[in-house]
């Protein structure tokens, strides 16, 4: 069954936009920088690859070798959104960790946790599930020194693992992973995970409440059932033509092919939905080419090609009939508004 693409909540977005700003990085520049609308601010949830493009962003802008480190130790309660409640009120940490679990796509999509269980002690082990743009490792960083964060807002204890590591090298200075990890770190290790002492899972939560508990869950599976819901096919054409604009455009019959479906039925189902797929494709390739032009890390020429345009005059053309604007003048326009435009509230 189709489902909803890949996303994240805003508040996880909010939780970066915060960070870099505490860092004297506005969230226009950032935006600007990530070639992402400041109208996105308002949706609820975001493609998973347009908050990578926020997470670089933001460590480009920065210049923190440690910004996924200091993000993630600095969450709170409002990180998470309802997840957090259900949290606060499990009666373990281990069972408010199996909570996370079921719950986890109300926060992001954008990883799932697992609990590999000892005699003693126990790994939280955390798998990137990225989507067309490979994570950052400041992404990974974050998810980590953020439970460990949560664990000790919601035991109400200092909690240190026993080890903490990483499918990546070093990134950033040891001392911000002893600040915000508390324990020995090992990289270029076989996953990301926690080890965790079983007596610190088990230990009873100071604010474990049942009723209340099964209250929050019923609220998050509501949210849970609306978000897993069958997605539009044209949403998923859109997500998948954002990876496969590679130096051309994928005809009508490959896109059916790629959806299981004959190339009629494909057009009839994108007609039932009111829309043709070469709008589909005409809409993509604006949106890409509008964050790439904002990016400014790419020459227009190898922009063109990128997205399937015979030679730069057609793009320029096209990009002129999207925008009203060509690429030089648009991309200087949205310089000019990223320094003028006063801060976005969250």
């Amino acid at each position: 069954m189709l489902t909803s693409a890949p996303s994240v909540s805003l508040s996880w977005v909010n939780t970066v936009v915060a960070a870099a700003e505490r860092q004297g990085v506005s969230s226009a520049e950032l935006l600007a920088r990530a070639g992402v609308a400041h109208e996105r601010l308002s949706a609820p949830r975001w493609p998973v690859d347009d908050i990578t493009r926020l997470w670089r962003a933001a460590a480009e802008l920065t210049g923190d070798a440690a910004f996924g480190l200091n993000t993630g130790r600095q969450v709170g309660p409002g990180s998470f959104n309802v997840v957090s409640f259900i949290l606060l009120s499990s009666a373990t940490l281990r069972s408010a960790i199996a909570q996370l679990q079921e719950y986890q796509r109300l926060i992001s999509d954008g990883g799932r946790f697992q609990t590999l269980a000892g005699d003693q002690r126990s790994w939280l082990i955390y798998h990137p599930l990225q989507g067309s743009l490979a994570f950052s490792p400041h992404q990974v960083e974050s998810v980590l020194a953020a439970a460990v964060c949560f664990s000790r807002w919601v035991t109400g204890k200092p909690v240190q693992p026993v080890r903490v590591q990483f499918s990546h090298g070093q990134i950033g200075p040891l001392p911000a992973y002893a600040r915000a990890l508390g324990a020995e770190v090992q990289f270029e290790q076989a996953f990301n995970g926690l080890l965790l002492e079983n007596a610190v899972l088990d230990a009873p939560l100071p604010q474990a409440d049942a009723e209340l508990a099964q209250l929050h869950r019923a609220h998050a599976a509501a949210q849970l059932a609306a978000l897993s819901a069958p997605a539009l096919l044209r949403s998923q054409v859109e997500q998948w033509l954002s990876g496969a604009l590679a130096g051309s455009v994928p005809g009508r019959a490959q896109a059916a092919q790629q959806f299981g479906l004959g190339e009629r039925a494909f057009a009839r189902r994108l007609q039932g939905e009111g829309v043709r797929y070469a709008e589909l494709v005409d809409g993509v390739r604006h949106a890409l080419a509008c964050q790439a032009v904002a990016g400014g890390g790419e020459s227009f020429a190898r922009i063109a090609r990128r997205l399937g345009f015979s030679e730069a005059s057609a793009f320029n053309r096209a990009f002129r009939r999207w925008t009203g604007r060509t690429p030089g003048d648009w991309q200087q326009h949205r310089a000019v508004s990223a320094q003028t435009a006063p801060p976005v509230g969250r």
